[in-house]
């Protein structure tokens, strides 16, 4: 089960939270600012790779005891992180790597003539409900 998913923005401060169990959401946020070093050492490990192969997918960035964390980094350098419940053991890489059409809908919040890219996506309705969505589907 998908127990928070994030949208970093270029200067690794957050743009988007959402986790399910609200309790924890510090906890999440720890985590997920935790993990922009890891993805930063994927991105500059790749180097001019990941412009040319389109490699936007980063996989898995680390596991810990209740949950691992999954990557993806666009072209402009915004990031997004999935924080997945461990147990579900039946989840596979491709099964995480769809979800990630994220992207799609960030797109569209870009493409807004009245969003300034860099805000916090605060009244997207339709973004919160994809995200919404990726979460009841992973569960």
């Amino acid at each position: 089960m998908a127990a928070c998913i994030a949208v970093i923005a270029k200067e690794n401060y957050p743009l988007y939270i959402q986790s399910i169990p609200t309790e924890n959401e510090l906890k999440f946020h720890y985590t997920v600012h935790t993990s922009l070093d890891v993805m930063d050492k994927k991105i500059s490990a790749m180097g001019k790779a990941l412009v040319d192969q389109r490699k936007l997918y980063l996989g898995l960035l680390y596991p810990t005891e209740d949950y691992k964390l999954y990557g993806y980094v666009t072209n402009s350098k915004v990031k997004f992180v999935m924080v997945v419940d461990s147990s579900n053991t039946v989840l596979r890489d491709n099964e995480i790597r769809s979800m990630f059409k994220l992207h799609n809908s960030y797109t569209d919040i870009m493409c807004n003539p009245f969003y300034n890219p860099g805000d916090f996506i605060l009244f997207s309705r339709a973004f919160d409900n994809m995200v919404n969505s990726m979460m009841m589907q992973v569960c």
